[in-house]
């Protein structure tokens, strides 16, 4: 029969695309600043996108063309150092190496004998040790935050249920559980609680200070009325940085709370986690090493590639009675590739890819403080936007300024509401469209307002210098012609 692989016959004529696609890419990051931060795409460009699959093969010359001329022309822009909207992250180039190095090595990291492996959990322990969490605490590297709230969720709801839930189910329970959050929770927790299938009503939502710090009176009065309802409490949920406006929950005072009333104490640390190592501002998050498990993204303030997220967990035992499955097909061994744990027993990816090596050569070449030296940058750069708001006539700051989200509004006064929000919506859209910078929108306790969240090593206080003079001009542009 004959033999097909998928390697070239002559690896020379794919070394030389390889050399210039890195010279491309290279060319690519370094320029980010003098292209545009975001353009429509033209309907010709946007047809490629819908061709029927491809039945016989092209020159791999043609394909990375097409990537230089479509891809690479019309990104969503978040590399950029005037992308301010949602809070993502801008990735570094030796992270986005290594993306390439771990898809050359082509390593699973559900687990197994493997160098590959031991990056993983070494970079698991290294994120413990950032955060604070005591030594023999557990962990894995995932997704993203939505899949790292998951895990903790998964292992508290499983805890704290009072039976073998794995193996007789939620219909066993004894009585409903609930889980207690503010109400500036995250999305995806409504998603997990509906995932686990407790339903969007097994989470509370408990009011907010002016500040949108949550209410721990408020909470405390929820719990009470549930046990006496015969309800199980099980979870609270804090928020360290909360997505609209970066506000932080009383880590401590929620502690000493979950630890008097036997509740399980998760952290949302997604955002603000890392603050832990930010000698300026590491104050905001006292109490965070005694969460019974935190959700955090190195792909924000790590600033690693997309995407990786990780979820730590205090209680290594409970963590695996959680996920731990035995399958005849993956026994260990004495020896060999099986000879170590596997991996994909700490959550519920089987296959898992090497999202490691990323957070783990650029902890290396720039050290844990560096990381921690531009979270402060950020911070400030989010004092020093906040100042030009306060400054302007036309603009108007909405909510206070925690970290590096800004919350804020072009208001020249004289304007309803409604108002208010189709003109700042159309500001904003018009930002993306000439190219300028990429805000979002959000509406806290009835307050619509433009958002800046300044997670973005390349920004510099002229773009923000920026972005308040081309929003002042189109604020003024667009009340002259409606």
């Amino acid at each position: 029969m004959d033999f097909e692989a998928l390697d070239p016959e002559d690896w020379e004529p794919t070394r030389k695309l390889a050399h210039d696609l890195v010279d491309g890419a290279i060319d690519h990051t370094r320029d980010v600043r003098d292209r545009p931060i975001w353009r429509e795409m033209p309907a010709d460009i946007r047809a490629q996108f819908e061709t029927v699959a491809p039945q016989e093969p092209e020159p791999l010359g043609d394909i990375l063309g097409d990537v230089r001329d479509t891809l690479m022309q019309y990104p969503m822009g978040n590399i950029h150092p005037r992308f301010l909207a949602w809070y993502m992250g801008t990735s570094n180039f030796t992270g986005a190496l290594a993306d390439f190095i771990a898809a050359i090595q082509g390593s699973n990291l559900g687990g197994g004998n493997h160098a590959a492996a031991l990056i993983d959990r070494q970079v698991v322990e290294w994120l413990r040790q950032m955060i604070g969490l005591p030594a023999g605490a557990s962990g894995t590297l995932v997704s993203g935050g939505s899949v790292a709230n998951l895990i903790g969720l998964t292992v508290a709801r499983n805890t704290k249920a009072g039976i073998d839930l794995r193996e007789h189910g939620l219909a066993a329970l004894p009585a409903p559980m609930r889980f207690y959050g503010s109400d500036q929770l995250h999305g995806c927790h409504q998603q997990a609680m509906e995932t686990l299938g407790l339903g969007n009503r097994a989470l509370i939502r408990i009011a907010t200070h002016n500040d949108l710090t949550i209410d721990i009176e408020a909470l405390k009065q929820a719990v009470a009325t549930d046990r006496a309802n015969g309800i199980t409490p099980a979870c609270v949920i804090a928020t360290a940085g909360t997505v609209n406006t970066g506000a932080f929950d009383d880590l401590t005072a929620i502690a000493d709370f979950c630890a008097a009333e036997d509740l399980w104490f998760h952290v949302d640390g997604c955002i603000g986690a890392l603050i832990a190592i930010a000698p300026e501002n590491r104050w905001r998050v006292a109490g965070i090493e005694r969460a019974d498990s935190v959700a955090l993204d190195p792909h924000k303030w790590l600033h690693a590639p997309f995407d990786v997220g990780c979820a730590l967990v205090r209680s290594k035992s409970q963590h695996l009675e959680t996920f731990s499955l035995s399958s005849e097909y993956l026994e260990s061994t004495a020896r060999g590739v099986a000879a170590a744990p596997f991996l994909h027993d700490f959550g519920i990816q089987t296959s898992r890819g090497f999202r490691a090596l990323k957070v783990w050569m650029s902890l290396r070449e720039h050290g844990v403080r560096k990381f921690g030296r531009l979270i402060d940058q950020d911070i400030a750069k989010g004092a020093y936007l906040s100042q030009l708001i306060e400054q302007s006539d036309s603009l108007a700051l909405l909510f206070p300024t925690n970290i590096n989200i800004v919350c804020f509004r072009y208001d020249p006064g004289g304007m309803d509401d409604t108002a208010l929000k189709s003109l700042n919506t159309e500001i904003m859209l018009r930002l993306q469209e000439d190219g300028t910078a990429v805000l979002s929108d959000t509406t806290v306790h009835g307050q619509h307002c433009l958002r800046a969240a300044i997670n973005n090593h390349r920004t510099r206080p002229e773009d923000l210098d920026l972005l308040i003079r081309e929003i002042e001009r189109l604020g003024t542009e667009i009340r002259g012609n409606p």
